[in-house]
């Protein structure tokens, strides 16, 4: 047998000291979680934990953010039209008026120049507008996080709320808000056009975040040029200009394609305040704006030093048109006067072509603001109004107050003032008596008058000096304006007649019926009453004013509309109106409108002076125009120390010599009346009468108005034969 083997001291000993420092170990790593943390270490402990929780839940939430906004960017974006669908936003059309040359004089609605591109306007203008609204355009994907953080910082710095102020939009977060997010205007949902403006401007935060959406969406979709050019054609720069095509037009009378540096600056400037910044309203403001333009123009290397100063040095000035702002009031006028369908709700573009002739407007303002700046003392708040017309009714001028303030629609009292006329009627009276047979040199009584009317008693009109002249002629008593010598001639015609004459003229407002209708009691608008005279000037026939001579859609040839006024019937004979062309003459150079007379040329006219001179009036013409003007408070408060033959004299007179300038010099068509047979015997005492060559008129002592003589007439060749005819037939 051998006996099994031991293992030796030794080795056993070594064994036994290879486990310790193992079991050591295992010892040390269980006992030490046992250690006792201090607060500090529970802080940290417990920070760690918030910290990862919170990351565990930021990232997921991250990616739950990204991918919703992911699929709104891409909802927004499959909802995007093509561009060509986006450049012209407007609600409704515009309206482009020409004057009678053919020339742009004003605007009305949205002007919009036709669609433009970011390569085919001047590359100076697109670069004004992306240095001074985005410098980082061509770099960012829609939403820029700098320049929103900057604005913020101005924002709270200067005062204001964070959103409020400095917006930090990049430009094509400002083309998502002039997109409106894509909603379009409906007049079913928003009660006007500003209610959708304004909910499409809001600033809300959520607002702001929608609008990133589509920013990010109109970035996926469209090129950055694509962006821009949506931008420069619906963005509002001003006097009704939508898109930088319209603005060009309107104020440089040129191009997108064609502006200068100074003028991209100045079209770029308005982009932070349309309305205050337009070179219409403070041309100084506008282009001190478009210096700070042209300094970040500069600092971003879009032009040179050299054409930076050059264009400090000659800064961007109007047109023409724009600089004189034209017809304000003729504008207004004429629009009123077309269909509203195609003038003031047009949702097309519209041409006007009109009678307007800014030659002679700026005569009459430049005459009214000469007279009140000469001969009517510092801050008085009289006004006044002129209507220049040719003696066909087209209307040339017209003056519908002291300021126009550049806002459609203001108070035009040319056309919508209705105030009593004074003396200023007097000329259809004697132009009743003339078409009845009378002749210039019959003679009427100027003495005291008394007329019984029923139901108000008697009435007894006085002379303007209160002064009496006995027997005068019908001529001296309309060169004088004499009141009584007026009532009795109507008296004795008729006063029906002379309503009837002066309506069929064009003076359609309601006439007096008593007796004070020859003195001018009733109320007109100085177009009514100048169209009137007109008549007088054209040899008796009626005037319809018009400003309107046809109106087209932009692009067709034929006319929708064409002209609606002009020559009307007949009213008095040719004969009788140049006699009244030649009394109306003599007020003009020896009565009481001497003051009008021109010294290159012959005029006639007539003054008017209402009851305590709350309205003046001088109306009158010369062989090629017809002018009148009214002055007087608008609240009808007496003038002080005016009358028709004194400052509306005058602002006639400065306003056709500047008409004039330059024209030929016409006499007018007058004619002389026939020599007077001799006065008869004086009456003892003045009875009213009023006597012709041929006899008593009519006596008017309050009595009707006898039988006038029917005027007298030349047969003509044609009457003769037809006399001839009918002795050889045995008619009538």
């Amino acid at each position: 047998m051998v006996a099994d083997r031991r293992p030796s001291r030794g080795s056993g000993t070594q064994k036994r000291t290879a486990s310790k420092p193992a079991a050591k170990r295992r010892k040390t790593r269980a006992a030490a979680p046992q250690r006792r943390r201090g607060p500090l270490g529970w802080l940290a402990a417990l920070f760690g934990w918030v910290l990862s929780l919170i990351w565990r839940f930021a990232w997921r939430g991250a990616l739950v953010v990204g991918l919703l906004l992911a699929a709104a960017v891409f909802f927004v974006y499959t909802q995007l039209p093509p561009v060509s669908a986006l450049l012209d936003g407007r609600a409704r059309g515009s309206v482009t008026l020409l004057d009678r040359n053919g020339e742009i004089f004003a605007w009305r609605g949205e002007q919009f120049g036709g669609q433009i591109t970011a390569n085919s306007v001047a590359p100076v203008l697109s670069h004004a507008i992306v240095a001074t609204e985005d410098k980082r355009f061509y770099n960012h994907i829609g939403v820029d996080p700098i320049g929103i953080a900057s604005a913020v910082k101005i924002n709270l710095r200067e005062g204001r709320g964070p959103l409020s102020g400095h917006g930090g939009s990049t430009i094509t977060q400002q083309t998502a808000k002039l997109l409106c997010l894509g909603v379009p205007y409906d007049p079913d949902t928003w009660e006007n056009e500003t209610a959708y403006e304004a909910d499409c401007r809001e600033t809300s935060l959520w607002r702001k975040a929608k609008e990133a959406v589509y920013a990010l969406a109109m970035e996926a979709k469209y090129s950055k040029d694509e962006i821009l050019t949506i931008y420069m054609n619906r963005v509002f720069l001003g006097e009704g200009s939508r898109g930088f095509e319209a603005a060009a037009q309107r104020y440089f009378g040129k191009s997108a394609a064609d502006v200068q540096p100074a003028e991209a600056a100045m079209l770029a400037g308005l982009l932070v305040a349309p309305t205050r910044y337009a070179p219409t309203n403070n041309l100084t403001r506008s282009q001190n704006r478009a210096e700070v333009i042209i300094g970040l123009m500069e600092a971003q290397g879009y032009i040179t030093s050299e054409q930076a100063a050059a264009a400090r040095a000659n800064p961007a000035r109007l047109s023409a048109a724009a600089e004189a702002r034209a017809g304000g009031y003729f504008a207004d006028w004429v629009m009123d006067t077309a269909p509203s369908f195609v003038s003031r709700d047009t949702t097309e573009d519209v041409l006007m072509s009109t009678t307007f002739d800014p030659r002679m407007q700026r005569a009459a303002e430049e005459a009214l603001q000469y007279v009140f700046d000469t001969k009517v003392r510092e801050g008085s708040e009289a006004q006044a109004a002129i209507v220049v017309m040719s003696a066909d009714g087209a209307v040339r001028a017209m003056v519908g107050g002291r300021r126009f303030k550049g806002v459609a629609g203001q108070f035009n009292r040319a056309i919508m003032a209705k105030r009593q006329t004074g003396s200023a009627f007097k000329p259809f009276v004697y132009a009743t008596a003339l078409e009845l047979g009378y002749n210039a040199n019959d003679t009427v009584t100027d003495a005291p008058l008394t007329l019984s009317i029923p139901g108000s008693g008697n009435w007894s009109p006085e002379n303007y000096d209160h002064r009496y002249r006995g027997d005068v002629t019908l001529t001296n008593a309309l060169r004088e304006s004499l009141n009584t010598a007026a009532v009795r001639v109507s008296e004795s015609v008729g006063r029906d007649n002379v309503r009837k004459v002066a309506e069929d003229f064009g003076i359609v407002s309601d006439l007096a019926n008593g007796p004070a209708l020859a003195l001018g009691t009733s109320e007109s608008t100085l177009i009514e009453m100048t169209g009137a005279y007109a008549g007088i000037l054209n040899g008796g026939t009626s005037v319809d004013p018009y400003g309107l001579i046809d109106l087209r859609l932009q692009g067709d040839a034929a006319p929708l509309i064409g002209q609606d006024g002009g020559l009307g019937e007949r009213v008095i004979s040719t004969e009788a109106a140049q006699q009244l062309v030649y009394m109306m003459r003599q007020v003009v150079t020896s009565g009481t409108g001497q003051r009008a007379n021109l010294p290159d040329r012959e005029a006639a006219g007539k003054t008017g002076t209402t009851q305590a001179a709350r309205d003046a009036w001088f109306l009158g013409f010369t062989a090629d125009y017809v002018a009148g003007v009214w002055m007087g408070y608008d609240n009808n408060r007496p003038l002080t120390g005016v009358t028709g033959g004194g400052l509306p004299a005058e602002i006639w007179r400065e306003t056709m010599l500047r008409v004039h300038e330059g024209l030929p010099v016409h006499p007018l068509p007058m004619r002389r009346p026939p020599e007077p047979a001799p006065a008869p015997a004086p009456a003892p005492q003045y009875q009213g009468t009023t006597t012709t060559s041929s006899g008593t008129l009519a006596e008017n002592g309050g009595g009707q108005p006898l039988p006038a003589p029917q005027p007298q007439r030349k047969d003509s060749v044609e009457d003769i034969l037809m006399n001839v005819l009918g002795d050889i037939l045995g008619g009538d």
